[in-house]
């Protein structure tokens, strides 16, 4: 993913999921040029499943800021909490105006 010319970061973490119980979501933060649209999620997602194999690949990228430490590595651990913070009351749905799921993009299907 981090290959894609449009991503300048990602953190990967586990998204709850009504079906799978977890799916990856990819938090990315954008190369400068780049603005937050469903087109440049769809070319993420299509890039991501060209190059990985069907378990590796994500599932919901969202455009966000991504919270460091002082040292400035990247703060998972917030990440995580806002994950279930989000998805926990609405069974797993995309619900922040950022985030897309794969289910958003029909052509990606076969």
């Amino acid at each position: 993913m981090i290959e894609h010319a449009a991503v300048a970061e990602v953190a990967v973490v586990p998204s709850p999921d009504p079906i799978r119980l977890a799916v990856p979501k990819a938090y990315v933060a954008l190369a400068p040029g780049h603005e937050p649209t469903a087109e440049v999620a769809e070319s993420i997602l299509r890039h991501c499943r060209d190059g990985l194999a069907a378990y590796k690949r994500i599932r919901r990228p969202e455009f966000y800021e991504l919270p460091r430490t002082i040292s400035g590595k990247i703060r998972r651990v917030e990440l995580r909490k806002r994950e279930n913070e989000i998805h926990a009351a609405d069974g797993g749905q995309t619900s922040a105006s950022t985030e897309y799921a794969d289910t958003d993009f029909p052509d990606l299907k076969g």
